[in-house]
């Protein structure tokens, strides 16, 4: 055996001190940002029964969650917007009395330093359920530029510290950022769901944020998973639009794209770890099939080792708590 000629690759890892010295990604608290459903109503609390732990909070409950994640160090929170009343147009979105106007004022009162996303689409406040305006069954791109833009300078006015976009209509960023700058929120960033795949991981949130489509599907919008260069191509466009951060979704089955973005792009790039993901692994955990702490843990490494900056993840307030050893 002394003639063979080998490394000893082995030397690093000999213990847990040695192996934390040359660990390569290092997940913090501070990367993740903490999605909440906000809806109307009084005393509303309601798990969502496809995603065990996230829950519909009117906003007379709201703080109790909002206190929570504050005092776990979560920086972030994106505030999805469930209406009592739905139309063709969404209007509910851009309403200034609209449901994530007043969560967001009611959390920059009490949290300033809280940063608050607005997520910026229509199908939560749509009676169709598509990301825009609808004619007969086809999705109009232009029409639906303006009432994003609309909505996207009423979230920024009722204090939104960054507006995200959801819905990829082709020019969404552009028509945003120049709605944004006409009217004062030039230093307000956008944070693009500039990859956004027509994928099955997303039925648990269409439940949270009753916001299934009523009629066909989103794929002629959102891409199709069998798509990488496509990725490169929309993630371009909103840079050149105008964009400020780009979000990959979904984030587990889709690293390979996460980390061609982040290769191509100097912007800071966002992991959405999305419902569907989620939901998995709260049933496998449930079952007892899984560690649930360690597929967490290993999951949210992945995507930050894959080139995310940030990570939207359901799993955040489980996930600081583990990183903080409790």
């Amino acid at each position: 055996m002394t003639q063979l000629q080998f490394r000893r690759n082995r030397r690093l890892r000999t213990s847990k001190t040695m192996r934390s010295m040359v660990r390569e990604t290092i997940l913090h608290k501070e990367d993740f940002i903490y999605p909440m459903f906000v809806i109307e109503g009084e005393n509303v609390k309601n798990e969502v029964s496809s995603m065990p732990g996230i829950h519909q909070f009117s906003l007379d409950r709201l703080m109790e969650e909002v206190d929570e994640v504050v005092s776990l160090g979560i920086p972030s929170v994106i505030l999805f917007g469930i209406p009592s009343e739905k139309d063709a147009t969404g209007t509910g979105a851009f309403d200034e009395e609209g449901i994530v106007q007043r969560a967001t004022r009611l959390i920059k009162e009490k949290h300033p330093d809280l940063v608050v996303i607005a997520d910026t689409c229509l199908c939560e406040f749509t009676d169709h359920g598509h990301c825009g305006v609808v004619h007969g069954d086809e999705v109009l791109n232009d029409p639906s530029l303006e009432l994003l833009a609309k909505t996207a300078v009423s979230q920024a006015k009722a204090g939104a510290d960054i507006i995200a976009p959801s819905n990829m209509m082709d020019g969404f960023v552009i028509a945003i950022r120049q709605a944004l700058d006409e009217a004062g929120f030039e230093n307000v960033p956008i944070m693009s769901y500039a990859v956004k795949y027509a994928s099955a991981y997303y039925g648990p949130f269409r439940d949270a944020a009753d916001s299934a489509p009523q009629f066909g599907d989103r794929k002629t919008y959102q891409m199709d998973p069998a798509n990488r260069m496509e990725a490169l191509r929309e993630a371009e466009s909103d840079v050149m639009e105008g964009a400020d951060f780009l979000i990959v979704k979904p984030a587990l089955s889709y690293l390979d794209i996460m980390r061609d973005v982040k290769n191509n792009v100097l912007l800071p790039v966002v992991a959405y770890n999305v419902s569907g993901e989620y939901s998995m692994v709260k049933a496998a955990a449930a079952n007892g099939w899984i560690n649930e702490k360690e597929i967490v843990l290993e999951t949210l490494t992945s995507m930050k080792r894959a080139g995310a900056d940030l990570i939207l993840t359901y799993h955040a307030k489980d996930a600081a708590r583990w990183l903080e050893g409790k």
